[in-house]
């Protein structure tokens, strides 16, 4: 199973985030890194975990209040892998696209149809099905159906993100009996090795960490397996 660590962005530093209260959040403070600038935060988590990937969340670009575009592509060119998954709120997208895999967050889609159009101008795009509680957020319908998702989901639970809850092991099963040929990423509320293996042993493909790996939870070496 694949790990991702998880930055989160918010008036040009990172963020520690807290069950998606996304007003609440405070810039991060880590035993890895001492500033909460992107590239010194990166540089940190990618010099301890060695990862195929990163997921970086756009919190001004998904809530529509400017963007971090300048500096995602800065990062991107201090460290050309691992490859960047992006969540940008459907900001700048042509842009980014060449440089990082766009993350496609059901928050932000206006339609079904919107949808269509994106994953056919982005066929690496990844979809994010976001959920507030237990309410799905975004077109109505989308979250049933797999025939309009791309290979790769991520199913983001928000109340469970820096919660140390675990993960939504209930919601992840039933996502993949919905949808057993598509590769599910947990995100949200991930604390330990032992949820690791819970997630592994439900056939989820990868999972977003943040908290944990801060919090030094989850060792180097089961992060590289």
């Amino acid at each position: 199973m694949k790990l991702i660590p998880v930055i989160d962005l918010k008036n040009g530093q990172v963020v520690a985030a807290r069950q998606g209260r996304r007003d609440t959040y405070e810039p991060l403070v880590s035993p890895l890194c001492p500033s909460s600038q992107l590239d010194e935060v990166a540089t940190a988590i990618l010099r301890r975990y060695p990862v195929e990937s990163l997921y970086i969340a756009d919190l001004n670009a998904i809530a529509g209040d400017g963007d971090h575009v300048d500096q995602i592509e800065q990062l991107h060119r201090r460290h050309p892998t691992p490859r960047l998954w992006v969540d940008s709120g459907l900001t700048a997208l042509d842009r980014l696209a060449a440089l990082v895999r766009p993350v496609l967050g059901s928050e932000s889609l206006e339609s079904l149809d919107q949808l269509a159009e994106l994953r056919a101008r982005y066929p690496d795009a990844v979809l994010s099905l976001d959920y507030r509680g237990e309410q799905p957020l975004g077109p109505a319908g989308l979250a049933a159906n797999p025939a309009l998702w791309p290979d790769d989901v991520i199913l983001m639970t928000l109340a469970r993100v820096g919660s140390a809850q675990g993960p939504d092991l209930d919601r992840l099963a039933a996502l993949r009996r919905l949808a057993p040929s598509h590769r599910i990423h947990a995100a949200g509320g991930v604390r330990s090795p032992a949820d690791l293996e819970r997630l592994d042993a439900l056939g989820i493909a990868g999972a977003l960490v943040a908290t944990a790996l801060h919090q030094g939870h989850i060792p180097a070496a089961r992060i590289t397996q």
